[in-house]
């Protein structure tokens, strides 16, 4: 440890640490994406190690008088970055510790008349299992660096797709919409609709909406590609054969940073107006009030029908439609940071079928991480069950983002400058 010759600070490389020769890639194909797993790795044991006594040799040095200004703020940068992780990790050896000295007094704890104190140390063992878990994810969340737009509101769609089942792809398009609708209220979101399209028999053709607050993208963004379903269908001749009829529905998910700069020329736009036919109240179907905005150079089009006046539902397209050109930056930007683990967990693809929601086994099943939960109702709901899955899937991306880091500090050995 200590400062590079080339004038700033560089953390020492996997390798130099660990001495590893075995491949992440290889272990990381036959262990359970789990933040414990991973932490109990030797190779990991080693390199935080060394980040924590780094941390210690920093703080040192920047109380030693030899070092000039600017080495003094290459190292407290250096210590800020540090500050965390050496604090998680010796929080997380502190606990094990707890642990053991637990399970070794429970092992002497036999007798009848000590049964009552066996179990209160089994509690006790439970509660820092559960602390030592949350404590390796938040660890592993401080390893590796943020994504850009994890904080970034978003612009939602659902579009329903075609089955030979008649209504089910347009039922199940507006459960999962309202699934979602559910879920912002569950983690206090904003939830605007900017457009519904009913389907005639009670279902859903297309909706979009805006969702804002806090970490909104960090939580949705695993949320796009296709979602099939597989069910009976309640109503119409299909369902009186008693028959399996599978559907899809498509669900997009656009982050929008705050602030939005794209120039629209007006001469690119073709607006169009017409009489609204969302669920919006009775004046919705008085007036031409719907606004369908085309960009002619790209072809995309947006509406929204859900405000009263005109004037604010051609404001509100105007706002969804920069966000999807902005979108198309922001593809390629993620396209060059997405390495061939984070696409494991899905391009984020329309195409892409990610969740099949099977109703005659009451089974949701994310194929990614090849994850079943029971009770579709709960899931559907919009509530904790769904906040559950989802926080399954962004701990199972943080594991393959921390085992890429880890592979990554492995190439660095023997860089230089």
């Amino acid at each position: 440890v200590g400062l590079h010759n080339c004038g700033f600070w560089r953390p020492k490389s996997f390798l130099d640490v660990a001495g590893l020769t075995l491949s992440f890639n290889s272990w990381h194909r036959k262990t359970h994406h789990d933040s414990r797993a991973l932490w109990k790795h030797e190779a990991v044991q080693k390199y935080l190690e060394s980040l924590s006594k780094e941390y210690q040799q920093v703080s040192r040095l920047l109380n030693a008088d030899s070092i000039n200004d600017f080495e003094q703020r290459a190292l407290r940068k250096r210590c800020t970055d540090l500050s965390p992780i050496a604090a998680a990790f010796q929080e997380i050896k502190e606990a094990e510790r707890e642990v053991e000295e637990l399970e070794a007094m429970c092992r002497d704890l036999g007798s009848r008349d000590e049964k009552q104190l066996l179990e209160l140390a089994l509690e006790e063992k439970e509660i820092l299992d559960k602390k030592i878990n949350m404590l390796c994810r938040k660890l592993f969340q401080l390893l590796v660096p943020k994504e850009k737009y994890d904080r970034s509101h978003v612009v939602l769609e659902v579009t329903a797709g075609r089955t030979t089942g008649g209504d089910i792809c347009q039922q199940f398009t507006k459960e999962v919409f309202e699934m979602y609708q559910n879920y912002a209220d569950y983690k206090r979101w904003t939830f605007d609709i900017v457009n519904y399209t009913p389907a005639e028999i009670g279902g859903l053709h297309h909706a979009a909406a805006h969702i804002s607050g806090d970490d909104v993208y960090r939580h949705l963004k695993y949320e796009g590609g296709t979602h099939r379903v597989q069910r009976i269908p309640e109503t119409g001749l299909s369902s009186r054969m008693q028959r399996i009829h599978t559907g899809t529905m498509s669900v997009i998910v656009l982050p929008q940073p705050e602030e939005v700069d794209v120039k629209v020329d007006p001469k690119d736009l073709r607006i169009d107006t017409f009489r609204a036919k969302g669920a919006g109240g009775q004046h919705v179907n008085k007036t031409d009030s719907a606004v369908r905005i085309v960009h002619l150079p790209t072809g995309l089009a947006v509406e929204c029908q859900q405000e009263r006046s005109q004037l604010l539902n051609k404001e509100v397209a105007l706002r969804t439609l920069r966000a999807k050109l902005y979108q198309q930056v922001i593809e390629k930007q993620l396209s060059h940071e997405q390495s061939a683990r984070k696409l494991q967990l899905g391009t984020r693809a329309q195409s892409e079928r990610i969740r099949t929601y099977n109703f005659t086994q009451d089974r949701v099943t994310d194929h990614r991480i090849s994850y079943d939960a029971r009770n579709i109702k709960e899931i559907l709901s919009g509530k904790e069950a769904l906040d559950k899955l989802i926080n399954r899937l962004l701990e199972f991306a943080e594991i393959e983002a921390a085992t890429e880091y880890l592979e990554n500090l492995q190439a660095l050995e023997g860089g230089g400058c």
